[in-house]
């Protein structure tokens, strides 16, 4: 009786909706505060824009520590040390593949090269990806109207930060390693979400990700310094910058992973459009990208995009 009162009372703290709002709004800030951390890393660890090999490395120590990270606390969790089942070891690996070493690949390269603001909004395209993804590639779901509508929604926002009223904004021209390379991204996040689907039928979300963080991070660094890369800490703001970078990636997803555990999943998706509005947010607060973030444009943007997110997961419970 004991054991089913605690687990009763934990199901209805995380399922008490100040604690579910609060919790994703907390998950939100780790993600959007992403951008912003990479782009002070780069001026930390003094990267430049040119320095593929370096920045790969740092992607991959950043995994390396997220992996370390999830599975630790989804062992905590769990109360057991999470390890994959023999037969999982292959999903791990192609996840990671796609999860990690393609999609931070690009994510690195397209922050060196674009405003955290754009990077932010353009990130968000993965949302609308994964919807199509989900229903021409993997056949996982139907399309809709409404899921038409959020998706086009979405993907105008997203038109509309890259190229409409430039005179507004600070950023500069369309590059195909700033703009290019996140859109990039968002195809791997769009793809790894599929697979994630496919391959947590045999295996725990968690063990999955953290397990493919550790191995995708692993070949991030050793494929950047097989490039000749470097990481030198020239001070403890490096240290501590990489161990936030991994705990943003471990600390979202496990906490993210919980509210879906004892919420309806449409529930906690819908909340999911705080993300790019923190990016936003704290691109403007910590890299000093408010002309931007306010603007006419920048601000328009914003609301298409985070307006297609929520009409495409408030369609989610009539989309079978």
């Amino acid at each position: 009786m004991a054991v089913k009162e605690v687990q009763q009372q934990t199901r209805v703290i995380w399922s008490w909706f100040p604690v579910t709002l609060l919790t994703a709004i907390f998950c939100c800030v780790l993600w959007g505060s992403a951008s912003p951390a990479i782009k002070i890393a780069y001026e930390l660890f003094r990267i430049g824009p040119d320095d593929t090999a370096s920045r790969i490395m740092l992607a991959g120590a950043r995994f390396m520590i997220a992996g370390c990270m999830t599975i630790l606390f989804g062992s905590i969790i769990a109360r057991k040390f999470l390890l994959p089942r023999k037969t999982s070891w292959k999903n791990v690996t192609i996840l990671s593949m796609f999860q990690t070493v393609g999609q931070y690949y690009f994510f690195f390269m397209a922050l060196a090269h674009t405003s955290g603001v754009r990077g932010s909004i353009i990130n968000a395209s993965g949302n609308f990806i994964a919807i199509l993804f989900a229903v021409y590639i993997f056949h996982f779901e139907k399309m809709t109207l409404k899921k038409l509508i959020g998706c086009l929604v979405g993907f105008a926002g997203i038109l509309l930060i890259m190229g409409g009223g430039k005179a507004l904004m600070s950023g500069g021209a369309v590059t195909l390693a700033g703009e290019g390379a996140m859109f990039a991204a968002d195809f791997f996040y769009a793809a790894s979400g599929c697979l994630i689907k496919i391959f947590s039928k045999d295996e725990s979300p968690v063990v999955l990700s953290g397990y493919q963080f550790l191995i995708g991070g692993a070949i991030l660094f050793a494929i950047g310094a097989v490039m000749g890369g470097n990481l030198t800490f020239y001070s403890t703001g490096c240290i501590l910058n990489l161990i936030y970078m991994g705990f943003i990636s471990a600390g979202a997803y496990t906490l993210w992973g919980v509210l879906l555990k004892y919420n309806p999943v449409s529930r906690v998706s819908i909340l999911g459009f705080i993300n790019p509005v923190m990016g936003v947010l704290l691109s403007a607060l910590f890299l000093g990208e408010g002309r931007e973030a306010f603007s006419l444009t920048g601000l328009f943007a914003l609301l298409l995009v985070s307006a297609g997110i929520i009409i495409v997961n408030t369609s989610q419970g009539t989309s079978k």
